[in-house]
C-alpha cells in the first residue's frame, strides 16, 4: 500500500503559509529597493535564476529529482512560463511606481478575475454568490485604482502606469491559474515549480538589450536574495498544503497586507491612504465570499458521497 505524502498538521500548514508570505513580501520589497537602478526584466532574470538551485535541492529531498522533472506536455510549460513571465515583469515594473501596500491590495483581486475566466473558459457555472462575490471584489478595483487612473491621468504619469501595470499582472496571474488547473492532470508540482523559473530565466534574458545594468555590490545582493527568498517562499508554500487543505489556508493569504504595511512603512516610509485600504477590505470580502462558498460547496459535495456510498 502507497503511503500518503499528505497529512493533517494544521498548526504546521498555517506556520508553513505565513512564513512563504512572510518571505514573498519580503522579496517584493527587495526587488522594489532595486528598482530605481535595474530595470523590471533583469530583475525577473535573477528572481528566476537564482530560485533554480534552492527549487532543485528541494525537488533532491522529495527523492523526485528523475522522476519529478519529467515534462508530459512541454508545451504547457511553454505557454505558462510566457504567461508568468509576463506576469512577473509587469508585477516588478510596478513596484517601482507604487507603494507595496497597494501593490498588495490590487494583487487580492487575482482570485475575482480567476472566478470570471473559469467561466469563460473553462465553462464553469457561477451562481448568485459568486457573481455577488465578483461584484464586489471589481467594486474594491475600482475603489483602489480609480485615484490612479481619474483626474485625466494618462500613461505619462507613474502612478497610472503603476496601477495599470499591477492590474494587468493580477489578470494574467488569473490566467495562470486557469492554466495550471489543467497542467496539474498531467504535470507533478516540481516540474511546474522547476520548469517556470528555468523558462522564465530564459525569457528574460531576451530584455537585455533594452537597458541591462552591472548591478553594484548591495544592489546585486538584493537581486540574488530576491531570488533565493522567492525560492524558499514558493518551497514552504507548496509545502504547507501537504498539511492543510486549501480551503484551510486561503483566508491567510491576507496577512501580507499586514507584512506590506509594516515593511512598507518601515523601508519606504509608505503609509497606506483610507481609500485604499477601503478598496481593499471589499476585494477581500469578495474573496471570503467565495472561499465561503467553496467549503460550503466542499461539506455538500461530501455529504452526497456518504449517501451514495455507505460504509456499512
Amino acid at each position: 500500500m502507497a503511503t500518503s505524502l499528505t497529512s493533517h498538521r494544521p498548526g504546521l500548514a498555517v506556520a508553513l503559509k505565513l512564513s512563504a508570505i512572510f518571505l514573498f513580501s519580503v522579496m517584493a520589497a527587495l526587488v522594489k529597493a532595486t528598482s530605481e537602478d535595474v530595470p523590471a526584466g533583469e530583475a525577473v532574470f535573477f528572481r528566476s535564476f537564482f530560485a533554480i538551485p534552492v527549487i532543485l535541492v528541494w525537488i533532491a529531498a522529495k527523492g523526485e529529482l528523475r522522476s519529478g522533472l519529467i515534462a508530459h506536455r512541454p508545451m504547457g510549460h511553454f505557454w505558462r512560463g510566457i504567461i508568468g513571465t509576463s506576469a512577473m515583469g509587469m508585477t516588478f515594473a510596478g513596484l517601482g511606481l507604487l507603494p507595496l501596500p497597494e501593490v498588495t491590495a490590487i494583487g487580492y483581486a487575482t482570485p475575482i478575475f480567476t472566478l470570471i475566466l473559469a467561466a469563460v473558459m473553462l465553462g464553469e457555472r457561477i451562481r448568485m454568490v459568486r457573481i455577488s462575490a465578483v461584484l464586489v471584489g471589481l467594486v474594491g478595483v475600482l475603489i483602489m485604482v480609480w485615484p490612479r487612473l481619474g483626474g485625466g491621468a494618462g500613461l505619462h504619469d507613474a502612478a497610472a502606469l503603476g496601477a495599470l501595470l499591477i492590474l494587468g499582472s493580477t489578470m494574467l496571474r488569473a490566467l495562470v491559474q486557469i492554466h495550471i488547473r489543467r497542467m496539474v492532470e498531467t504535470e507533478r508540482t516540481s516540474a511546474i515549480v522547476f520548469y517556470f523559473s528555468a523558462t522564465a530565466s530564459v525569457l528574460s534574458l531576451l530584455t537585455a538589450p533594452f537597458g541591462w545594468v552591472m548591478p553594484a555590490g548591495e544592489t546585486a545582493l538584493q537581486l540574488v536574495l530576491a531570488g533565493i527568498v522567492g525560492g524558499m517562499a514558493q518551497i514552504l508554500l507548496t509545502s504547507s498544503y501537504r498539511f492543510g487543505p486549501a480551503s484551510m489556508l486561503a483566508p491567510y493569504d491576507y496577512a501580507s497586507m499586514l507584512f506590506a504595511i509594516l515593511i512598507g512603512y518601515a523601508w519606504f516610509g509608505e503609509v497606506p491612504t483610507l481609500v485604499m485600504l477601503s478598496g481593499a477590505a471589499l476585494v477581500i470580502a469578495g474573496n471570503i465570499l467565495v472561499i465561503w462558498r467553496e467549503h460550503h460547496l466542499g461539506l455538500l459535495r461530501a455529504r452526497a458521497r456518504s449517501v451514495s456510498d455507505p460504509k456499512a
